[in-house]
C-alpha cells in the first residue's frame, strides 16, 4: 500500500483511530445483559445452550461456556477456563441484577411523575 517511513516501522498503526477501534470491536467479549438473555432463554424453555457440530468453530462448538460467550478446543480448556480470574469475575457480573431502562431513568432521575386527573371521574 505504502512505502512512507510510517509503513516501514514496527506498531505504525498503534497511533490510527480507525485500527484501534477495529481490533477493540472484533475483540470485544459479549456484553453481561446479552448472557443474561440468553440464560434467561434457557431457563424458561427448559434446554441448555448447546450448538450443532460445526467445523469453523474451535472444537466443533462442543466445548462451550455460557457465562463468558467463548468456545474451547477441548474439555481440557474449558476447564483451564474455569480456574481463571475472568470466568470467576464474570460469573460474579452475572449474579449481579440485570440493568434496566428503569434504573437507567432512576439514575438520570428521570422519574416519572403520577398525577391525579385533572377532571374527577365522572
Amino acid at each position: 500500500m505504502g512505502t512512507g517511513q510510517t509503513t516501514k516501522k514496527p506498531g505504525a498503526r498503534s497511533k490510527l483511530k480507525k485500527y484501534k477501534r477495529k481490533t477493540w470491536l472484533c475483540r470485544r467479549a459479549t456484553d453481561t445483559d446479552q448472557i443474561q438473555d440468553e440464560i434467561e432463554k434457557a431457563e424458561t424453555t427448559g434446554k441448555p445452550i448447546t450448538f450443532a457440530y460445526d467445523d469453523e468453530l474451535p472444537g466443533g462448538g462442543q466445548f462451550y461456556c455460557v457465562e463468558t460467550a467463548k468456545h474451547f478446543i477441548d474439555a481440557k480448556g474449558l476447564s483451564d477456563h474455569k480456574k481463571t480470574r475472568y470466568y470467576k469475575k464474570r460469573c460474579k457480573e452475572l449474579k449481579e441484577e440485570k440493568y434496566t431502562q428503569e434504573s437507567a431513568e432512576l439514575a438520570g432521575e428521570m422519574t416519572k411523575e403520577v398525577l391525579p386527573p385533572a377532571h374527577g371521574k365522572s
